[in-house]
């Protein structure tokens, strides 16, 4: 991933950023987005779960991490760690959160969820944060004074496609309209895949605009 272009890099150092990794992937599958973040002239902070954990728990833990930081942050949330943010910062809306990116999260439930729910190996292997992750929910809501910015992907690849056919927009995994949050910010859709949303130069540079405008137009 290349460095950002000057017009990218903050003049002056921006809020430390925590990342937050997703289900069944470890901390480090963060670096790259880290190292861009880093390069636009943010700290960085990597928050580390056990995706199977209790859903309950790694929220109290998210929680109790960002209310231990010295000073405000921004937070950038990919999969199921936009999920835990989500119910993170709404349930603590004091928490020193000064804007939010969401990548890939199912924040309204996951069809392909659901499907490996349907077999008991998948059960297992969604272990405690199944419900978290397939349950459906109506709507999502963001409720923190922070801004959110949504980053869906739409290169339709990967275990989702395994499990069945999607009917929408999809990153592989998860579908687009899955991803949506009454009161977010702003949102854009990248050509990437789940995995790949951590990876792509298009999504770091979204990532670093939208940290720096709350916006992820250009200009």
């Amino acid at each position: 991933m290349n460095r950002p272009s000057g017009a990218e890099v903050c003049a002056i150092p921006s809020d430390p950023v925590v990342l937050i990794h997703g289900l069944w992937m470890p901390a480090l599958a963060m670096v790259p987005l880290a190292r861009f973040t880093g390069y636009a002239g943010h700290a960085t902070r990597i928050f580390e779960y056990r995706g199977r954990a209790s859903f309950e728990a790694n929220r109290a833990r998210l929680a109790a991490y960002l209310r231990a930081q010295p000073g405000p942050v921004s937070v950038v949330a990919h999969s199921l760690g936009g999920v835990l943010a989500l119910a993170a910062l709404n349930g603590e809306p004091d928490l020193r959160v000064t804007a939010a990116v969401f990548l890939g999260s199912p924040v309204r439930g996951s069809l392909s969820g659901r499907r490996l729910a349907a077999w008991r190996a998948g059960r297992w292997l969604l272990g405690s944060a199944a419900e978290a992750w397939w349950n459906v929910r109506e709507g999502a809501i963001w409720r923190h004074p922070a801004p959110l910015g949504v980053i869906s992907g739409t290169a339709a690849w990967g275990l989702g496609r395994l499990l069945g056919p999607f009917t929408a927009a999809n990153d592989g995994v998860v579908a687009a309209h899955e991803t949506a949050v009454d009161g977010a910010r702003d949102t854009v859709s990248v050509r990437a895949t789940h995995s790949g949303l951590l990876f792509s130069p298009a999504v770091a540079r979204h990532v670093v605009r939208f940290l720096g405008r709350g916006s992820f137009r250009e200009g």
